[in-house]
């Protein structure tokens, strides 16, 4: 699953042990410098979501949360794996399933992340 935010409808939709890889754009919401890399891949742990006060969804409404078991990974350009990623239909607007916040990704899609992140070994021990 890829996953750029958490409101309460997509934190119930994880569920304990699910694998989450983030997608990172830019630096910072809105900012012009240009990540376009995976930098995070984990697994959710167990217990139910939970309300983060000090973040607020932009309607207002405060984001929902499951705590996540982080692998030590490294970044992952997104460019490189598009032609591989079958997830990405339109290979020239790569970046449209990105849009939606999260998306499900195949097992050998998300494989081919976590071993460009150098975690493939790491989450297949876990």
């Amino acid at each position: 699953m890829l996953d750029r935010r958490c409101g309460a409808g997509a934190c119930q939709a994880r569920r304990p042990g699910d694998l989450i890889v983030y997608y990172s754009p830019t630096d910072e919401m809105g900012d012009a410098g240009k990540i376009q890399a995976f930098t995070a891949i984990g697994r959710v742990k167990a217990g139910e979501p939970y309300e983060a006060d000090a973040l607020r969804m932009s309607d207002g409404r405060p984001a929902a949360r499951r705590d996540v078991e982080w692998f030590e990974a490294r970044e992952a350009p997104i460019r490189p794996l598009v032609p591989a990623l079958s997830f990405i239909r339109d290979k020239a607007r790569w970046g449209a399933p990105f849009r939606f916040g999260v998306v499900r990704v195949s097992s050998a899609d998300f494989a081919l992340i976590a071993a460009a992140m150098g975690v493939a070994d790491a989450i297949a021990r876990s």
